[in-house]
């Protein structure tokens, strides 16, 4: 037999208001036994059945337990890679209060759904670049999701095939051998507000589809669209006028749709990321590592029990603790 916890703070308290309660309890009967100049009745066995129940009820908040056996304990998760677009267009303000900020707040809301599988982030405009490797830091990630910004990359335009690769290559490398069948719990979640004016999307796409990874594409903005904050003006082009820039989710749609996804929106009348993270939900995750540990069954409700029973008989024995 071997205990699962100490005695602690509550423990000690309550067996010193014990010894403390039932020390008071002795005094006014040994007192009023001298008082009517009686014997000592039913004193000691009270006492010796209170203080065993009492043990008993002390006994059980420690946990006993009894039966060493082996037990396996599994680790599974799925490896999800974030890819977020920080062209010069998601400062645009059609979701409140930009299209970066509302995203920084609902991807935490990913991670916070995910905290038991590894999650990384790739950022892109025309190029790629690996903000954090897969990780299970949850707090690190969120870090890495705060410090995001369309200064963070000085390329313009948008290409889905870079990041889409990259992604591909470190979820490949991440389980290096690993059977194919095995690869959908790989996720990929690609998220942006503009057209692919990229050439080497056809190619990240085949290799989603030979990899069997799960990729997901959003879309955030709205069809009307709105002006570029650039300073304290806006953005304009080379004929001196205002960019209005739109969400253009063909692209996605068409992505999502090749290679077997599903596709989600963020805009002003429609949130889809608990659809997203429900879809990700569903997918069976992968054996990550496996270890054997000793384990035993808590049987404090044995003692429990015991010490409830000896309650009642002390309630039932109704007897005089002096004798006249």
């Amino acid at each position: 037999m071997s205990l699962t916890s100490s005695l602690g703070t509550v423990e000690l308290t309550l067996i010193g208001l014990f010894i403390l309660t039932y020390g008071f309890y002795l005094l006014r009967v040994i007192n009023a036994r001298k008082s009517f100049r009686a014997k000592g009745g039913a004193t000691l066995y009270k006492l010796v059945l209170r203080t065993v129940y009492f043990t008993l009820f002390i006994f059980s908040l420690l946990g006993p337990t009894f039966g060493e056996m082996k037990k396996e304990i599994k680790a599974v998760s799925k490896d999800i890679y974030i890819c977020v677009d920080l062209s010069k267009s998601m400062d645009a303000v059609d979701v409140k209060p930009s299209r970066l900020a509302k995203l920084k707040f609902e991807l935490k809301q990913i991670v916070k759904s995910f905290n038991s599988d590894r999650l990384g982030l790739i950022v892109f405009t025309s190029d790629a670049f690996l903000q954090c490797p897969l990780t299970y830091d949850g707090n690190a990630l969120n870090m890495f999701i705060e410090t995001m910004s369309t200064s963070l990359i000085s390329n313009t335009g948008t290409d889905f095939g870079p990041p889409l690769e990259m992604a591909i290559k470190k979820l490949m490398d991440a389980d290096e051998g690993m059977p194919i069948a095995k690869q959908a719990s790989k996720v990929i979640i690609l998220i942006s507000d503009g057209e692919d004016y990229g050439k080497e999307t056809d190619a990240a796409i085949s290799q989603i589809k030979d990899h069997g990874v799960k990729l997901f594409t959003m879309g955030i903005g709205t069809s009307d669209g709105s002006k570029i904050p650039a300073g304290y003006r806006f953005k304009r082009d080379k004929m001196g006028n205002d960019v209005v820039t739109k969400l253009n989710s063909e692209s996605l749609i068409s992505l999502a749709n090749e290679t077997g996804g599903n596709y989600f929106e963020i805009s002003d009348q429609r949130n889809d990321i608990n659809r997203l993270i429900s879809s990700i939900g569903d997918i069976q995750g992968e054996l990550k590592s496996s270890r054997t540990a000793d384990v035993g069954a808590n049987k404090f409700t044995y003692f429990l029990m015991a010490a409830l029973i000896l309650v009642a008989l002390d309630i039932m024995l109704a007897v005089r603790v002096i004798k006249i």
